[in-house]
């Protein structure tokens, strides 16, 4: 059963033509630059974000954007309990 909020887990609709690739350590958050688990593709272009800005900014990029690739779930992987828990 999947337990994470559904913030970014809702129905985006669209589709792209471009595969995504896994997001890298050289990734960073468009608004803080802090290693990015979240891409967000728009009609024209794509922003980084890392979980915090992600879930922050998830209301006004769902109703427009064409893909969201989400990799938050690697902080448990990669950092441990209570990676991106701030809010």
């Amino acid at each position: 059963m999947d337990l994470r909020p559904g913030w970014l887990y809702g129905d985006v609709t669209g589709t792209t033509t471009e595969p995504t690739t896994p997001l890298t350590a050289a990734d960073r958050c468009d608004r803080c630059n802090a290693q990015a688990y979240v891409r967000v593709v728009l009609p024209v272009g794509e922003l980084l974000f890392c979980a915090h800005h992600a879930r922050e900014h998830a209301p006004k990029f769902a109703s427009v954007a064409t893909h969201v690739q989400d990799e938050t779930d690697r902080l448990l992987a990669e950092h441990g309990a209570g990676a991106g828990a701030a809010g």
